[in-house]
């Protein structure tokens, strides 16, 4: 009988993993039907591009997942949720879920500002008893609206898998599907994924991931048996490295204005909901208008997604960029481009531009953020520049970017000697003009860094993700 699958696409990152690599087409030609859910004003657009017999696509009902959230016991949906993300046990590196419970503390007000010191002893508690974190999974499962009845009574799937373990607002369908006794799997889209966001918010049967590192984070820290996670790689990449997506360096150039005789440095902003990027973005600029460089050279600066978010502090960042671009002869600017819905500059619609931008860079700067993983797929020299802004996010989380070294993924980048980390303007200066002069430079461990956090690097990690799903489909429920 042929088998059927519930794939949730809430998430530009996940329209890439699922879509724009081999794992839907791999299921879909191995007899799998699939029907994605994504949101909802985007079913056509998502059907029109990606369509083909065996896939159907359906509205995820966000808007009526977001009301029962809002409307439906929030407070308290609230506080599970924080403690379902912060309660990873300490085993693991903890570092990200601290900074994100100082976020909370910080940004807290009213009643749960009252709230918050009265949270932190259950942090340290489940932090510490697997029976605590086992009791919050159960706990979670109270609230399910069952606004997806129609669609499991139709297609009646065989597995419903979701691009986090119910860590967004896709842990309403896969309640829904635990309540029903369909088996439930989840994949890790980001490279930090696996430490950062903690217990899942659903009862799951299976997950995959890229690496045994993050096999690692999710076995000791969220309580996962070992026999329920499989290594596929990350099948974002896989365009990376078949070059798929590559434009002419002709004609990238001149899409953004770029002199092919200068060198190209890159810089992808990250790191804005805690910290200003500008002052990274002023210190390159200054460093190739004043000559310091051994090198002519150049800059583009990639604007992060949230940069398009109608908050006026990153919003002010992002004109601040586009001054410096006025300013300066050899800044320029690229957008990452918008999809729309709720996926908004998450869309993966700009895969070609990202690829060439790394490609031909000669060296790329960004903030530890998953493009430094990207980057060195590229063999791209990296730099993680963390100089702390003269002028903080004011009335908002603060954290200084000189204090994020300890997070797990950026410990890991820094420990695998795969690229330098820059704390000031003349650090930085140092680091450029080392890989301007010896471009090589690092390059063994760069590899070796991509190895042990990608695991396959031959361009076949779609296929044997969905090799994974296949076999999640064979063997049904683990619970």
């Amino acid at each position: 009988m042929t088998k059927r699958v519930f794939i949730s696409v809430d998430h530009g990152l996940a329209v890439v993993y699922f879509l724009q690599s081999d794992v839907v087409p791999e299921l879909i030609r191995q007899g799998v039907e699939v029907v994605v859910l994504t949101d909802d004003d985007l079913v056509d657009r998502i059907q029109e591009r990606f369509g083909q017999p065996g896939l159907t696509v359906k509205g995820l009902r966000i808007d009526e997942a977001n009301h029962y959230y809002n409307s439906y016991k929030n407070t308290l949906q609230f506080w599970v949720t924080f403690l379902r993300r912060t309660g990873a046990s300490n085993r693991i590196n903890l570092e990200a879920v601290t900074s994100y419970v100082r976020q909370v503390g910080v940004e807290a007000e009213d009643l749960r500002e009252v709230a918050f010191p009265l949270m932190l002893p259950v942090v340290w508690l489940m932090q510490r008893s697997k029976l605590a974190r086992q009791w919050l999974v159960k706990f979670q499962r109270r609230f399910n609206p069952g606004i997806y009845a129609d669609l499991f009574e139709k297609y009646q799937p065989d597995l419903v898998l979701a691009s986090t373990p119910g860590w967004r607002i896709d842990r309403y369908l896969l309640r829904e599907a635990a309540a029903r006794g369909v088996p439930t799997a989840s994949v890790i889209v980001g490279w930090d994924n696996s430490s950062s966001y903690s217990l899942p918010g659903a009862d799951m049967d299976w997950i995959t991931c890229w690496s045994e590192l993050q096999k690692e984070e999710l076995v000791q820290g969220s309580d996962w048996e070992p026999e329920q996670v499989l290594i596929g790689g990350i099948p974002s990449y896989d365009g990376y490295i078949t070059e798929k997506w590559l434009i002419d360096r002709e004609d990238y150039f001149k899409q953004h204005n770029l002199d092919p005789d200068r060198k190209l440095i890159a810089y992808a902003s990250s790191f804005i909901t805690f910290s200003p990027n500008i002052q990274n973005i002023q210190a390159l600029a200054e460093l190739i208008e004043e000559g310091r460089l051994v090198q002519p050279t150049q800059l583009l600066i990639r604007l992060h997604p949230n940069h398009f978010l109608d908050v006026p502090r990153v919003a002010s960042e992002r004109e601040q960029v586009y001054q410096l671009v006025e300013k300066y002869e050899h800044v320029h600017v690229v957008e990452p481009v918008a999809l729309g819905g709720s996926l908004g500059h998450y869309s993966g619609e700009d895969m070609p531009e990202k690829t060439s931008m790394m490609a031909y860079s000669d060296l790329f700067v960004t903030v530890y953020s998953t493009m430094a993983v990207e980057a060195s797929v590229h063999d791209r020299p990296v730099i993680a520049l963390c100089i702390d802004a003269d002028e903080p996010w004011q009335e908002k989380f603060y954290l200084p970017l000189s204090k994020i070294s300890g997070w797990p993924t950026h410990d890991r980048f820094t420990k695998s000697q795969a690229g330098r980390v820059a704390y000031s303007k003349d650090e930085l200066c140092d680091h450029l003009n080392h890989y301007l002069a010896d471009p090589q430079a690092d390059l063994e461990a760069r590899r070796k860094f991509i190895e042990e956090e990608c695991t396959f690097t031959d361009g076949s990690a779609g296929k044997r993700t969905a090799e994974n799903i296949l076999t999640m489909l064979e063997k049904g429920h683990y619970r």
